[in-house]
């Protein structure tokens, strides 16, 4: 046992072509990191330039080239999915339903960016109907995206065949991963971004533009606090804007409760 070699220590190959040889740690460590580069680029995180993941900015741009506007007439889900898959998007189509089903949640998102014909699920936890049920097309939100997508504002890349080009991000008109929020967990990476106000967001950018030496405290003058689509109630002792300012243990976290009042009815009944 002595005299085998270690393929699990790096620098210790087999001896016999050494050019084609490769030990083991340092494959494993080549192959671990590349496959984290792609989760964390390709799948579970979204840009901060358009707030969108992957499968999204494909589902927002297949729906956009297929003329589903918001005054257009909605189409077959299956046949979203189908034209993501086979153009941009080459996995399931379990997942790439699901993200266009959760695009299209009032619940899940504060602008919902597509509008969904159909059963597209409850705040309950009902899952939505099969894709061949429910229609889908863009909604106004989407257009903060895709407006001057055509105008020479981004970069398009080819896609995984190479028969077309798709955006490597979105035109957006607005910092969509404030608007919507966002929540992934990548490899050694995970984000949780809160839901926020379009006019506070609108408002707090524009005074960016102006004064782009605008102070932490002014800035949160004009976006105060997260706006979740549910309508929740923010609970802390100390404002966001204070705690955000002070050393505490997790300025990030925040509790919230829901509003609520009981209507009773003529006879007296709830």
């Amino acid at each position: 046992m002595s005299n085998q070699q270690d393929l699990f220590v790096a620098g210790n190959e087999p001896p016999a072509d050494p050019g084609d040889s490769l030990a083991l740690a340092d494959y494993a460590e080549r192959a671990y990191l590349e496959y984290a580069v792609s989760v964390v680029k390709g799948r579970a995180l979204p840009d901060v330039c358009d707030g969108q993941k992957p499968v999204q900015r494909r589902i927002l741009f297949a729906m956009e080239r297929m003329g589903l506007g918001p005054g257009a007439k909605p189409v077959k889900s299956a046949r979203v999915v189908g034209d993501v898959l086979g153009r941009f998007h080459p996995h399931g189509d379990v997942a790439a339903y699901e993200a266009l089903v959760r695009m299209a949640q009032n619940f899940s998102l504060r602008y919902p960016l597509v509008d969904g014909q159909g059963n597209f699920g409850s705040r309950d936890g009902d899952g939505a109907a099969a894709m061949r049920y429910t229609e889908a097309r863009l909604t106004p939100y989407s257009r903060l995206l895709l407006d001057e997508i055509d105008e020479g504002t981004v970069d398009f890349m080819a896609n995984y065949d190479g028969s077309a080009e798709e955006p490597r991000q979105l035109p957006a008109r607005l910092p969509m991963v404030l608007l919507n929020g966002a929540s992934g967990i990548a490899v050694g990476l995970a984000t949780e971004i809160p839901p926020h106000n379009l006019r506070e967001v609108a408002a707090a950018a524009a005074a960016l533009v102006r004064d782009p030496e605008l102070s932490h405290e002014q800035l949160m003058d004009l976006l105060p606090g997260p706006d979740f689509p549910g309508g929740a109630q923010i609970i802390h002792l100390l404002p966001i804007s204070v705690r955000c300012t002070r050393a505490v243990a997790d300025p990030s976290s925040f509790a919230h409760d829901t509003r609520w009042k009981i209507l009773r009815a003529v006879s007296g009944s709830l």
